[in-house]
């Protein structure tokens, strides 16, 4: 298929897949013209790579888990690296809460000062 039919059947962009392409998380055929080929593998790809990204993961963390990530659900093979990139992750998502509930305490003994 090509580029344009992938981005509609992933709700992914055209620049992007390129970005993916670039980046070596997609490596289309191509055809005897030239022009990229992707197949069910690409867009199998494609969508986990999405899943992931939905996830918050950044694209260097998801080049880690990607080859570990078997199907469209959030399910992996063991991989090395999964245990300590997921765990890196989800102490950074920690991090990041404790910020946002510090910022909204903040936030909130303003407005009760303020009514």
């Amino acid at each position: 298929m090509q580029i344009g039919t992938l981005s509609k059947r992933t709700g992914v962009s055209v620049r992007m897949l390129r970005y993916y392409e670039e980046e070596g998380l997609l490596r289309p055929g191509r055809r005897d013209s030239g022009y990229r080929d992707y197949g069910e593998t690409e867009e199998r790809v494609v969508r986990r790579i999405r899943m992931l990204s939905e996830a918050g993961l950044k694209l260097d963390t998801i080049r880690t888990l990607l080859p570990c990530v078997l199907t469209d659900r959030p399910d992996f093979e063991p991989c090395p690296e999964v245990i300590a990139t997921l765990t890196q992750e989800v102490s950074g998502l920690d991090r990041k809460i404790e910020c946002l509930r510090s910022s909204r305490k903040i936030l909130a003994d303003y407005l009760e000062r303020l009514g």
